[in-house]
């Protein structure tokens, strides 16, 4: 199978089961939206190679994909939603890592180590994905996973900084 089908190249693809939309349909945004957030945690588990969230990171992006199956598949019983153990799993690694770090006072700067750079990056890929799911209406747990996700990842890249002895940075508001 060749990886080439020129099937898109009139601007349009195709859904799970055949339908055909185009490029710019907001279902193609929500799903490739979910494929990026899936990129940009591979980037940040490769900056961060034998990290202590790297298995929990790990199975997000199975999750990912499963979520942009689950988008990709309208009206299909094939593929399910997020399952709500994995956001209860979301959960209890924030509080574990929260437990590790100081309380929050201030809003923070994205930034830090590189990890936490590309976490938070990550974090506000994951929120455009959540933006888009809400136009969609899906009522899933997709939603809910998501939200959660960009929880844990601004968690862990407090968390990332923590570890690698980088300081958050407030935020001041300008005069």
């Amino acid at each position: 199978m060749k990886i080439y089908t020129r099937t898109g190249d009139s601007g349009e693809t195709s859904l799970f089961g055949g339908t055909r939309v185009a490029k710019n349909d907001l279902r193609i945004e929500a799903y490739g939206t979910v494929d990026e957030l899936n990129s940009f945690i591979g980037v940040a588990r490769a900056s961060w190679p034998s990290s202590p969230i790297d298995a929990q990171l790990q199975k997000v992006q199975g999750d990912l994909f499963d979520i942009g199956a689950y988008l990709a598949a309208p009206d299909s019983n094939r593929f399910k939603s997020a399952a709500q153990s994995r956001i209860d799993e979301l959960e209890k690694e924030i509080d574990r890592m929260e437990a590790e770090l100081a309380p929050l006072k201030n809003f923070i700067l994205p930034g830090g180590s590189p990890a936490a750079s590309h976490l938070h990056v990550a974090r506000t890929v994951c929120r455009r994905a959540e933006r888009i799911v809400v136009t969609l209406g899906d009522a899933s747990t997709t939603l809910a996973y998501l939200n959660r996700l960009a929880d844990y990842l601004f968690v862990s890249a407090r968390y990332a900084n923590k570890r690698h002895g980088v300081a958050d940075t407030p935020w001041r508001a300008s005069s």
